[in-house]
């Protein structure tokens, strides 16, 4: 059976190719609703089906647009992607996804392999992009837009969120309760990144114990951003003589491994011990207690993300702050901070 082509629908529907391109397509040249009725009849009519590789080789560009995240298994980075999924969907594109797993030579790997496909864009949840994955980038040409971080090494349009804000709002809400101070579990590294949001979320605990007269000097602990190692520390942190008595962590994973070392100490939360995290992922609200949090919209950044990589005119020229795009942090509280 002899395949069925553009010309063929062309002829059935009576319009020309360029017409059964612009219904297949979505433009860019608008088509009138009874034109778009006949090409869409006469695809039906046939099973025609577009050859998206033939497409991809004429324009250089395929459907897709490629993501690289550090680790999906993690609940934010699982709920980002499919946020920047369901944005991508609706502007007909389709997304790939890479994990990095906080490894250069991982994101290097997938920067490579999705921009060789000839990706509509990419987008980059990273961990801090090496000297090598900028020199890649730029070596492509690509569309890049940086989300969640706004590390130093590449200068492409970023979509973050407030996150010094956000764990200023978080830290200032727990003293508010009457505590003498609070503790903060960071990252792993004693000095973060620039651009790094744990880094981000360091600063402002730093901020609001300063303005409260308070010191920060031996409070500020690290741990891994997963639960599971996070409840390690935890235990070890709240079995010792100092245990404090309220923790801001840099991520809700973290936090959900404090409240499961508390409940295994036998410490009641938020009476013995006042918990808030950052990120307010799903699970977020269905811990016990529930967990106070910092949110962001992630629906908006992921569309803002999608369309800034898709959009003609990204890589303009302009300073780094007029490629930045800040989203709010807002306060979820819950019952792990002491309110009712």
């Amino acid at each position: 059976m002899a395949k069925v082509t553009r010309d063929d629908v062309a002829r059935l529907a009576g319009t020309s190719t360029a017409v059964v391109s612009y219904v297949i397509n979505n433009g860019p040249r608008p088509v009138a609703p009874a034109t778009r009725e006949r090409v869409l009849a006469a695809i039906k009519e046939l099973g025609y089906r577009p050859d998206r590789v033939a497409q991809a080789m004429a324009s250089r560009r395929t459907d897709l647009i490629g993501m690289i995240v550090p680790d999906a298994r993690q609940p934010f980075f699982a709920e980002m992607a499919h946020a920047v999924e369901q944005a991508a969907a609706d502007r007909g594109k389709m997304v790939l996804v890479g994990n990095s797993d906080y490894l250069d030579e991982r994101e290097v790997h997938y920067l490579r392999a999705f921009l060789g496909m000839r990706v509509s864009g990419l987008i980059l949840v990273s961990q801090g992009p090496s000297e090598t994955a900028a020199v890649e980038i730029d070596a492509w040409d690509a569309r890049v837009v940086l989300l969640h971080r706004r590390p130093e090494a590449i200068e492409d349009v970023a979509v973050v969120t407030d996150d010094v804000s956000g764990a200023q709002l978080a830290t200032s809400h727990l003293l508010d309760h009457g505590h003498a101070y609070v503790a903060c579990l960071g990252g792993t590294e004693e000095t973060p990144a620039v651009g790094d949001p744990v880094s981000d979320h360091v600063e402002g605990w730093r901020r609001a114990m300063d303005e409260a007269g308070r010191s920060t000097e031996g409070r500020l602990f690290q741990a891994p951003y997963n639960r599971y190692d996070a409840y390690q520390v935890a235990l070890r942190l709240l079995d010792g003589p100092d245990r404090p008595p309220a923790i801001v962590c840099a991520t809700d994973d973290q936090a959900i491994g404090v409240l499961r070392a508390a409940r295994e100490l036998r410490i009641d939360v938020p009476g013995g011990l006042a918990v808030a995290g950052f990120d307010d992922v799903k699970e977020a609200g269905l811990t016990d207690p529930p967990l106070t949090t910092v949110a962001s919209d992630r629906q908006a950044m992921a569309r803002a993300a999608v369309d800034l990589v898709l959009d003609d005119g990204l890589r303009v020229a302009g300073s780094r702050r007029e490629r930045l795009k800040l989203f709010p942090s807002r306060l979820v509280i819950r019952r792990s901070c002491g309110c009712d």
